[in-house]
């Protein structure tokens, strides 16, 4: 947020009395080079808020960064008895002005025991300074809400104009990275301050933990990602005993903060330590989240990495990458991206671009990322693409990574993968429409890799069991599990997979299902001879085991309402109920017995209160459902199943596989009619004529059919059954909320956080989209899990930093297949003939044998890989600790990131760096790429210029 916010100008912006003390206390404070502050800027109105005349008095008489005993502080302001300096100095350090410590008297191996304990007042910089110092205590900044604007923009405004002079090692100026300590621990060249063990130890006895100051100062900015703020941020030395001692944080024990550090690992926190007290000397150890920090957002705004990054760069092994996404949706600074591991077809690897630096370029803010939360958060591959497999995924589920886990025997580990992005792999593995098989790469060569197959093979491990994986909770808190209550209405896939995401992240979330049974269209609209029930209640036990709770036969909006829900305490609802109301088409003949919806005589066959069925079935449709219909019609024993539909077969929504098994199932398959009448007989069908169909879509595509009225058949039957749409019963759900809905009653919502119209209700599946497959119903319920996240927090962004996953193939025709790749043939689950023959309802497939398991992951081409712009890397090890297959590593490539100077020496190392760079500019060869860089910038500085 560079410019200043109108919403967040406080009541002292415009001062039309200033208070001339602190008007100079902020100007002596700041490190803004060559600013004249006025009233109108943070320096003034930030300390306005919380610093009077006598502390600003004291104050002004210190030196910044300067130890003072209370004995000097007597001797500068000997006007004032001794108590009430005391309680003055108590003031200033109690709102965060001053700060103090004890001396310091640590070395390498913890306290110096014996050494002199007393207090050393210090007026410090700003940032890290005063300006955090204010913002850490709860209480002070609900009264001072202004206060999270001030410590926002003093991370800002003194740096914009010298970040790009700043060499590595950060020069004494703000926060620096220090990596994973696993990620580096074998690194025989590393350096003993490269650790966080080592801090740990030297500060033994002294650590405390307080909220972090950028997280509930964001929140009240309302830019907050939905972090508690308490104890991410560990004080160190004398810093632990000031902290508790004002009361900013607690006393921990090393236990305590390495379990609060590994924490922070799990949800891909960054671990940084202050930057301004030269090698040997750290206070503080922060665990920062990118989408809300403050010092992170300094090199990742300016895309100037030299101010925060470590001595180390993550690096890619392709051999062992599997282009699984995790270390890529983890990177806080974006650096990691998938792209492709295989040639292009002329045999050259692909050239990956690489982030400009500031290191021989002009810089300016024509080079700034001011939206760097969402390009790290959504860019997410390369232009050139990855695997086709991910990226047809509706759920982008790590298909190539599963697939090398598989072929390890790693079973349980490959479905730990898959369940990160699909919580029903034993569902899906049995019913997914396989769009990932449609674009898989080794289809362009010979066949695709039985994808689906493998995936429910690996289910099947899970589900044989005698222990099943239940995923681990992490949540952005260390308060252990929420308290918020989030009520989600419809138990089908959306409602269920929201369900698995927030127990995930730590909620205990509430499903209401008007039926007896959850699952939705799952367990009431797909027939058991594709989906066992068995299989449904098994994987939903593992939601139960997470803590989901379940409310089954309670209609919302019926047995209760949603303002009953709020009045029982609950702060979000997710709308999920899906499409349940079968569309019949308004024809002549349509109230007759013996019509019905596709939708209602698939949930009555599923309930067993249609056990057999006599006589001749029409159905009317040309998608799976309607083949599902067909296909139970013909297993309770209809004398003749016939479909119809408007389509020619290369173009009916169903898939050819579904077709395939309706003809086996004898159903008969007529295309290109369209209903015209339900013939009835003393109110019963006894026949239904349909009219030939022209077109189905216009010029445009839209579905617009045209048909030859005169061209009439008339077909026989007892029982008509329309597969032609489904509709929402939304019955009293929405009765007294002002959701608003479109033309065809499906409601309005946000496209990426799902809101509605009303703040705390949220939609999803189905109801939403309209009908479609249980994988995109699955992927849109872990996206709505992060948006009732947020909703409940207090001070949360609804968009802020939201991943969004945005994918790109790579060319299947512009590859080289590698001449030694596996030329295996496919293999198929087999069919169980007694099942086959006998039209039982029961699944005839049979699961893949582990041995053709092994065979069929061999046949994955690994055509995705991560790759890594060293540019943007930080060094902070967080992908490491994502990567399940040893791929990807830090190496020190930059040992001066280690460099460490004190505040009051950063030029000392800026200036020879500012040199250095400046004969480069000049001088210096540039790439093609450079030189038009160089172009656009002075294009820039021109017209800047003349708006000036």
């Amino acid at each position: 947020m560079p410019e200043m916010s109108k919403a967040y100008v406080p009541e002292f912006y415009k001062d039309k009395n200033p208070n001339k003390k602190v008007l100079k206390l902020g100007q002596k404070i700041t490190d803004r080079i060559g600013h004249k502050v006025t009233t109108e800027d943070p320096e003034y109105w930030g300390l306005r808020s919380v610093v009077d005349d006598e502390m600003a008095t004291v104050a002004l008489k210190m030196k910044v960064r300067h130890l003072y005993t209370f004995i000097d502080l007597k001797k500068m302001n000997k006007k004032v008895d001794e108590k009430h300096l005391q309680e003055i100095l108590d003031k200033c350090t109690d709102v965060g002005l001053l700060e103090y410590n004890y001396g310091d008297h640590y070395d390498d191996n913890g306290p110096i025991k014996g050494a002199p304990h007393i207090r050393q007042y210090v007026l410090p910089m700003f940032v890290p300074g005063s300006a955090e110092f204010t913002n850490m205590k709860k209480k002070q900044l609900d009264e001072h809400p202004e206060l999270a604007q001030f410590f926002e923009r003093m991370t800002f405004l003194p740096l914009e104009k010298i970040t790009h002079f700043v060499p590595e090692g950060g020069a004494g100026v703000g926060m620096h990275v220090i990596p994973v300590e696993k990620a580096i621990e074998m690194e025989s060249k590393s350096e003993s301050i490269e650790h966080i063990s080592y801090w740990l130890k030297k500060y033994s006895g002294h650590i405390s933990a307080g909220i972090c100051s950028c997280r509930y100062g964001r929140s009240k900015l309302g830019e907050n990602c939905g972090d508690n703020c308490e104890d991410w941020c560990l004080g160190l030395g004398d810093m632990a005993d000031y902290c508790v001692e004002t009361k900013k944080g607690h006393y921990i024990t090393k236990e305590r903060a390495l379990e609060i550090l590994q924490k922070a690992e799990d949800n891909g926190f960054v671990h940084q330590i202050t930057n301004i007290d030269g090698k040997r000397k750290i206070f503080a150890i922060c665990n920062c989240d990118l989408d809300i920090c403050n010092a992170l957002r300094t090199s990742q705004l300016f895309n100037t990495p030299n101010l925060s990054r470590s001595a180390y760069t993550a690096k890619v092994d392709p051999k062992n990458c599997v282009a699984c996404g995790k270390c890529v949706e983890n990177c806080p600074a974006g650096a990691v991206k998938l792209g492709q591991k295989l040639c292009l077809k002329d045999g050259t690897a692909v050239v990956y671009p690489k982030h400009e630096l500031p290191d021989n370029l002009n810089w300016g803010k024509d080079k700034w990322s001011e939206d760097y939360r969402e390009k790290n958060r959504n860019i997410e591959c390369y232009d050139s693409g990855t695997s086709p497999c991910k990226v047809a995924c509706p759920a982008h589920i790590a298909v190539q990574g599963y697939l090398k886990l598989a072929s390890q025997g790693k079973y349980k580990e490959a479905l730990a993968l898959i369940k990160k992005d699909n919580p029903f792999p034993a569902v899906c593995g049995r019913i997914c429409n396989k769009k990932c098989e449609d674009a898989c790469t080794r289809g362009a060569v010979d066949k695709a890799v039985s994808i689906d197959a493998v995936k429910q093979f690996i289910a099947e491990q899970d589900l044989n069991s005698e222990r099943r994986y239940v995923p681990e909770i992490v949540m952005p808190s260390l308060m252990g599990r929420w308290k918020e209550k989030i009520a989600i209405i419809g138990a089908g896939p959306a409602g269920l997979s929201a369900a698995y995401y927030l127990a995930q992240m730590g909620y205990y979330p509430t499903v209401y299902e008007k039926n007896s049974e959850p699952g939705g269209m799952l367990t009431y609209g797909i027939p058991e001879y594709k989906l066992d029930r068995k299989v449904i209640k098994a994987e939903i036990d593992i939601l139960k085991e997470m803590g989901v709770e379940f409310k089954f036969n309670v209609e919302i909006g019926k047995d209760k309402s949603i303002e009953d829900l709020r009045k029982e305490g609950y702060k979000a609802f997710y709308l999920a109920i899906g499409c349940q109301n079968g569309k019949i088409p308004n024809i002549n003949g349509k109230e007759a017995k013996g019509v019905t919806s596709a939708i209602n005589f698939l949930k009555d066959a599923c309930e067993h209160k249609i056990k057999k069925i006599d006589g001749e079935v029409v159905v009317v449709g040309g998608g799976n459902v309607a083949i599902d219909g067909s296909m139970v019609s013909s297993r309770l024993g209809a004398k003749k199943v016939s479909m119809y539909c408007l389509e020619t077969e290369d173009i009916m929504p169903a898939s050819k596989e579904e077709i395939a098994e309706a003809r086996h199932d004898k159903v008969e398959i007529n295309c290109g009619w369209g209903p015209k009448e339900v013939v009835e007989k003393d109110g019963k069908v006894v026949a239904i004529i349909f009219k030939k169909c022209l077109s189905v879509y216009d010029k445009d595509k839209k579905f617009n059919p045209t048909y030859d009225e005169n061209t009439t058949i008339k077909v026989p039957c007892e029982r008509v059954i329309f597969a032609t749409g489904q509709g929402i019963e939304w019955g009293n759900l929405l009765k007294n909320e002002k959701v608003e809905l479109n033309s065809h009653g499906y409601p309005i919502a946000d496209p990426v956080t799902f809101e509605t119209s009303v703040k705390d209700i949220f939609v999803g599946g189905d109801c939403y989209t309209g009908p479609k497959f249980v994988i995109d119903a699955i992927a849109e319920g872990k996206l709505a899990a992060t948006s009732l996240h947020r909703c409940v927090q207090p001070g949360t962004s609804e968009t802020i930093a939201r991943m969004q996953k945005f994918y790109a193939a790579i060319d299947r025709d512009n590859i080289m297949v590698p001449p030694s790749y596996d030329n295996s043939s496919r293999q198929d689950e087999g069919i169980n003939e007694e099942y086959l023959k006998s039209h039982a309802f029961k699944d005839p497939r049979i699961t893949l044998t582990e041995e053709q398991v092994k065979i069929e992951t061999k046949r994955c081409l690994g055509c995705g890989a991560s790759i890594v712009d060293e540019n943007k890397c930080i060094g902070c090890g967080i992908c490491t600790t994502k990567c399940g297959f040893d791929a990807i590593h830090l190496f020190r490539t930059h040992p001066d990131a280690s460099n460490m100077y004190t505040s009051e020496d950063k030029f000392k190392a800026i200036m020879p760096y500012m040199i250095k760079r400046a004969i480069k500019i000049k001088f210096g060869k540039k790439t093609p790429e450079e030189k038009l860089s160089q172009k656009k910038h002075k294009a820039y500085k021109h017209h800047k210029n003349v708006a000036e």
